[in-house]
């Protein structure tokens, strides 16, 4: 099973109504605009999707509609965050059904499992049939996976990728590629794309960031990948505030929401609980950040941008 997943690959959010249900006008929007401004694939029920905060049922009609206004057009991919090896592939069977081309696994992190138990859980994962990206985030997982064994996973059937998350990320994504020995098995990166160009230099194929600026990164990654490196530089660095400013813990989600509620891409900045509102002096950072960059505001939902003006 050859790797489908590589490139710009936007974790979306979730968009809610203010009384906490799905908004999914809000969500199809959402999914237009990262098809209109050039991604490589969509992602759903990542760690950016609030997807702790979900019923299963709602996982489901998320995907389904997602999967609905992709069309096929770009590889989606569903995250499993499971607790158990059987509620885990609980998950990849309802993502299989729902449409997607591959399942992002974080390891179980309730009981942390040992390294050997790892393989064991992913290739049992992975029998579900759909292609398989390794997660690794220990900060949020507490499971510490060496760079040997991520490699050993990329053997096992089904297993096409991994989403090195562990900091330093570069340093992870290079020992990671020196020791791959097998075709179909490629590394990307994640927190939140902050080094990205780190990353590709190191031998990423891709990344998986939030959904709020994928017009601004799309032409960062066309750039690198054709050699045009400074200007990817040039066009990199002046995204880095805001990138840095969505990973703060607790308040990330509300940073995506509220950016991509401003540019005119969801209804709500509704989060659910343990996420939390941005504050007043919060807000104002943001606000900074933003008037800086100028981000150019999203008219139609299928009309792709071209970056900053």
């Amino acid at each position: 099973m050859p790797p489908t997943v590589r490139g710009l690959v936007p974790i979306l959010a979730t968009p809610f109504l203010p009384d906490g249900s799905l908004d999914l006008p809000s969500l199809r929007r959402l999914t237009e605009f990262q098809l209109a401004s050039g991604v490589d694939g969509v992602a759903v029920l990542g760690m950016a999707s609030e997807a702790f905060a979900l019923t299963a049922e709602e996982r489901r009609t998320i995907t389904r509609e997602v999967a609905a206004v992709v069309g096929g057009a770009v590889p989606l991919v569903v995250g499993v965050a499971a607790t158990s090896t059987v509620t885990a592939v609980e998950q990849a069977e309802a993502a299989a059904v729902g449409g997607a081309n591959a399942v992002m696994v974080l390891p179980p992190f309730m009981v942390v499992p040992s390294p050997a138990q790892l393989p064991e859980f992913y290739a049992t994962v992975a029998a579900v049939g759909v292609e398989l990206m390794v997660q690794d985030a220990p900060g949020a997982t507490g499971v510490a996976m060496s760079p040997q064994l991520i490699a050993e996973l990329g053997r096992l059937a089904g297993v096409t990728s991994v989403k090195v998350e562990a900091p330093p990320t570069a340093p992870k994504v290079a020992a990671v590629v020196d020791r791959i020995d097998e075709p179909g098995f490629v590394v990307l990166g994640g927190q939140n794309a902050q080094f990205l160009l780190d990353e590709l230099a190191a031998g990423a194929v891709g990344s998986m960031p939030a959904c709020e600026i994928p017009d601004l990164l799309a032409p960062v990654f066309t750039a690198w990948l054709t050699g045009r490196y400074d200007e990817a530089r040039a066009l990199f660095e002046p995204l880095l505030p805001l990138l840095v400013f969505g990973l703060q813990s607790g308040i990330a989600w509300a940073v995506h929401k509220e950016v991509l509620v401003r540019r005119g891409l969801i209804d709500h900045t509704a989060v659910r609980v343990p996420a939390r509102d941005l504050d007043d002096r919060t807000r104002a950072g943001l606000t900074a950040i933003l008037d800086r960059l100028d981000l150019p505001a999203v008219t139609t939902s299928t009309a792709p941008l071209t970056g900053i003006r």
